[in-house]
């Protein structure tokens, strides 16, 4: 298992946290019987509507274990190990950035599975490692008895060999159809004497919250272990790729489970356990599972072609943040607000504008920015949608051709973080608490603004700004206007006043990047 460090949001005096890249693994666990309290429960509820129990305790889980348990594997999977300073080596930790907070916590998980360096993973950071081979475990579970067996990609990445391991003792060697980093899943192959017990996918689409659940896996390289909880909660996102969609589940998962299956009770599989949030690397109750709806469409490409396509529309999205909702007209935070529009791209040819709200995508509302990214990446290169906008404080709609989405990703958040500039303080205007100047060649040569950039140089803040601007940002553009000088700011900074707007949409360019931020008017 892999351990990364996190912070409960909003609450910085909390202990810190982590949450622990599995390699993960499911249990089973006796529970209280519920279907006796909901009886008694809802004798004492006249008022409220009678609850229908659509799924009852089970008195046991010994069939449903005995009945899956033989289409569940363990994996292991051997690196070549380098010869490298441990200070050196990268965190290896899929979907999170280099340098990322949680690099340290990785590495010290590492070194215990002996992932980095010899068996006994305890040499010191700044020692070269010796030149060997390392290893993983991790849990899988087989689809076709054919021989065809999903697990996270994380388990078996960079491996040089791949063993998979039967419930009876069988070993046989694995070799890799295909795999996608950016779900986390990868399918394997091996090649029985006879055909193998396999499992089922679910339509995870119908599992609600609440839902009991077993996992099945290989924890701490025990071998097949089972646990049961239930499902605890949907969407979740852990920031570790861009389609997450996580269910959270209550059941124990620990560090080797990762690739292992989450069963609801019919045995089929609702989804692939892949981490878990915990302050010791343990498992405390709170495991995420990928769906298996988002899991079988990902491995159907796999074993067809051993790669996955995805769709691509050709836009910068952020999120439409409640200021940024008052300031065009929307009644509530949502949508994906288009930040930019890549040049020759499918958004570009439809007509999609810098500026518009994407409401909805082929009929389903974006809420967020999640779901206009799955949605696009769902879409069969080729397909025609209709997207809805909101632009100008009018709905409209827009007829859009995807396109396939190349190695690097085209549809992509916004980005407003970025190193910060001081700027020229000639003919400053104060502005709502920003300095403002006009964007001449001397701040361009300081600030480095390309030629093609308009607008007004914020060269200071003054007072309590709230709005996400800093000095050297260029505002470009306010609502659908361009802005030439300080005074334009001012102007539609009054005119919005007077109309009783809550706050300002502006268009900012910071280091070559640009988005959408809200200017808060009125407390």
């Amino acid at each position: 298992m892999t351990t990364i460090p996190a912070t409960t949001p909003n609450r910085p005096n909390r202990l810190r946290r982590t949450v622990a890249a599995l390699l993960l693994g499911s249990t089973v666990l006796t529970g209280p019987a519920l279907a006796g309290w909901a009886a008694s429960h809802a004798q004492q509820t006249a008022t409220p509507p009678a609850v229908t129990m659509v799924q009852d305790t089970p008195s046991t889980f010994a069939d449903l274990a005995a009945k899956v348990s033989p289409a569940v594997v363990n994996i292991a999977a051997t690196q070549e190990a380098k010869a490298e300073p441990r200070a050196q080596r990268g965190p290896g930790i899929p979907g999170f950035p280099p340098g990322s907070p949680f690099e340290e916590f990785f590495r010290q998980f590492q070194d215990q599975m002996g992932r980095n360096g010899g068996p006994d993973g305890g040499q010191d950071d700044q020692s070269p490692g010796p030149r060997g081979r390392s290893g993983a475990l991790g849990s899988g579970f087989i689809i076709d008895p054919a021989g065809f067996v999903v697990t996270n990609n994380h388990v078996i990445d960079g491996a040089s060999e791949i063993t998979v391991t039967l419930q009876d003792g069988t070993a046989m060697p694995a070799k890799v159809i295909g795999r996608d980093a950016k779900t986390d899943i990868a399918l394997l192959k091996v090649e029985p004497k006879k055909p193998l017990p396999s499992v089922d996918w679910a339509d995870s689409d119908k599992t609600r919250v609440g839902d009991w659940v077993m996992a099945v896996g290989n924890p701490f390289g025990l071998g097949g272990t089972v646990t049961k909880g239930i499902v605890s909660a949907r969407g979740r996102d852990i920031h570790s790729g861009p389609y997450d969609d996580y269910f959270q589940l209550d059941a124990a998962i620990n560090r080797g489970n990762s690739g292992g299956p989450t069963f609801d009770l019919a045995g089929r599989v609702i989804g692939i356990n892949t981490a878990i949030y915990s302050p010791n690397g343990g498992s405390v109750g709170i495991g995420f599972a990928i769906p298996s709806n988002l899991a079988k469409d990902v491995v159907a490409q796999l074993k067809e072609s051993g790669k996955v396509e995805r769709g691509w529309l050709g836009v910068k999205i952020q999120e439409v943040t409640p200021d940024i909702a008052d300031s065009v007209g929307l009644p509530a935070a949502k949508g994906a607000l288009v930040a930019d529009v890549t040049a020759d791209s499918p958004a570009q040819r439809a007509g999609l504008r810098q500026g518009d709200v994407v409401l909805s995508y082929a009929g389903k509302p974006v809420n967020s920015l999640r779901d206009l990214t799955r949605s696009v990446a769902d879409t069969k290169p080729g397909d025609s949608v209709e997207l809805k906008v909101l632009r100008g404080g009018r709905e409209t709609a827009v007829q859009v051709r995807i396109d396939r989405l190349s190695e690097q990703p085209q549809v992509a958040s916004a980005d407003t973080d970025g190193g910060t500039g001081t700027a020229p303080q000639a003919e400053v205007a104060a502005v709502k608490g920003l300095k403002l100047a006009p964007l001449d060649q001397a701040a361009r040569k300081r600030l480095g603004i390309a030629e093609d950039v308009r607008g007004v140089v914020v060269v200071g803040l003054s007072g309590s700004v709230d709005v996400p601007i800093r000095p050297g940002d260029v505002i470009e553009r306010i609502g659908d206007a361009e802005v030439k000088s300080p005074a334009d700011v001012r102007r539609h900074v009054t005119e919005a006043e007077k109309a009783g707007q809550k706050a300002l949409l502006m268009l900012i360019n910071r280091q070559g990047n640009e988005s959408f931020v809200a200017l808060k008017l009125k407390a």
